[in-house]
């Protein structure tokens, strides 16, 4: 084939955790495959694995607008350097500037990865961040060589109502998919201590103030019975982060636990017995497919991305978002309840077998590279 493909990445250790086996196949199916991405020490790392990789100093959350711009241009450069058939980009901002690259260097083929619409959406306001970011994508995905990847059907009817998205040009992958022999199914272990979970980043629209909220409330009945543990690090980039001076006033080390960034997280969610992530908006959360395969009942929010790993009442439960009372309730009910837990897990994993396996989602990916290309398909 020698067809010319870029994985376009703001950081490597996202590529390596959300993209690296759609890589390894494309690569595997003929094409020249290149990973443009900032170096944060793994860019070896995705050598290792025989891709060539053109490291780029993406800024995640810039905002100084002439070095913005600059660095279209510089991206457009790139882009005229590697002259590819298709390009990839993965994530909003990627994709915004991406596209206008693309452009300007005439690339045929273009696939944007709407992996979560962010903090701008979230907030759900028309603030001024949410008005530039809106101007901008009335540039960049206007025309016919751009293809949409979106994560829940919500994401792709604000891009269709929008102008963007249609039936012919995007396609909807739940997910960046989860290997499910490697994340196996393991029945929770009885221990002294239940283990509550909130896997993430530290930030507000992640639902850890409710998280924290809800522990607290349910403290006096479940204090020495269970432990509340966040577990993820902080970012310093992202404007509704939560610093770590805030973290260690909010948790005690002992009923509310902040564990900071865990390489081991498979056995993070084996250890654990209810997976809780009170989200504000998602594309569809990586750390909610991993419970559901190891078979965690699962309580989050009734948002965008969140509800596609639940099936209410079944699997797990979804609250309003930002309600920390009803998140403490239905915790509660859950903690209250083995034989509910271990029910609620097995019909995770059942949903994770049906809906986010590795091999369903690479196919997919290799289906919309065809469609770019006008490839027949089998």
């Amino acid at each position: 084939m020698n067809i010319k493909l870029l994985i376009v990445v703001n950081v490597d250790w996202f590529f390596l955790s959300h993209r690296l086996p759609i890589a390894l196949e494309a690569q595997k199916k003929g094409f020249d495959v290149t990973i443009v991405t900032a170096d944060t020490g793994k860019v070896e790392e995705i050598r290792s694995h025989g891709l060539t990789v053109e490291t780029f100093p993406f800024q995640r959350s810039g905002t100084n607008a002439i070095k913005e711009l600059s660095g279209i241009f510089q991206l457009a450069r790139l882009y005229k350097k590697h002259s590819p058939g298709v390009i990839h980009h993965v994530t909003l901002k990627t994709s915004i500037f991406g596209s206008i690259a693309a452009r300007v260097a005439r690339v045929p083929g273009v696939i944007n990865a709407i992996s979560g619409l962010g903090f701008a959406f979230s907030s759900g306001k028309k603030n001024l961040l949410n008005r530039i970011i809106q101007g901008m994508m009335k540039v960049a995905f206007r025309g016919e060589r751009n293809h949409f990847i979106f994560q829940n059907p919500d994401d792709f009817n604000l891009f269709k109502e929008a102008g963007y998205g249609t039936e012919d040009n995007s396609m909807i992958i739940k997910g960046s998919g989860i290997d499910l022999q490697e994340y196996s199914y393991e029945t929770p272990t009885e221990k002294e201590k239940l283990q509550i979970v909130l896997p993430g980043r530290m930030l507000k629209d992640k639902g850890v103030m409710e998280f924290i909220e809800a522990a607290k409330l349910m403290k006096e009945q479940l204090y020495g019975k269970c432990e509340w543990l966040l577990v993820g690090d902080v970012d310093e980039e992202n404007p509704s982060t939560i610093t770590k001076a805030e973290l260690a006033e909010l948790t005690d080390g002992d009923y509310i636990q902040w564990l900071g960034f865990q390489d081991g997280m498979k056995e993070i969610y084996q250890n654990s017995d209810i997976v809780v992530l009170p989200s504000y908006r998602e594309g569809l959360p990586k750390a909610l497919i991993e419970a559901c395969a190891i078979g965690r009942p699962i309580v989050t929010t009734d948002a965008v991305g969140c509800r596609e790993c639940v099936i209410e009442g079944e699997n797990g439960y979804m609250v309003p978002v930002g309600d920390h009372e009803e998140l403490a309730r239905k915790v509660a009910l859950l903690g209250n309840d083995r034989e509910l837990r271990l029910e609620f897990g097995k019909k995770s994993r059942k949903l994770a077998e049906n809906e986010f396996s590795i091999e369903n989602v690479v196919e997919k990916h290799m289906e919309m590279y065809e469609k770019v290309l006008g490839i027949e398909q089998d």
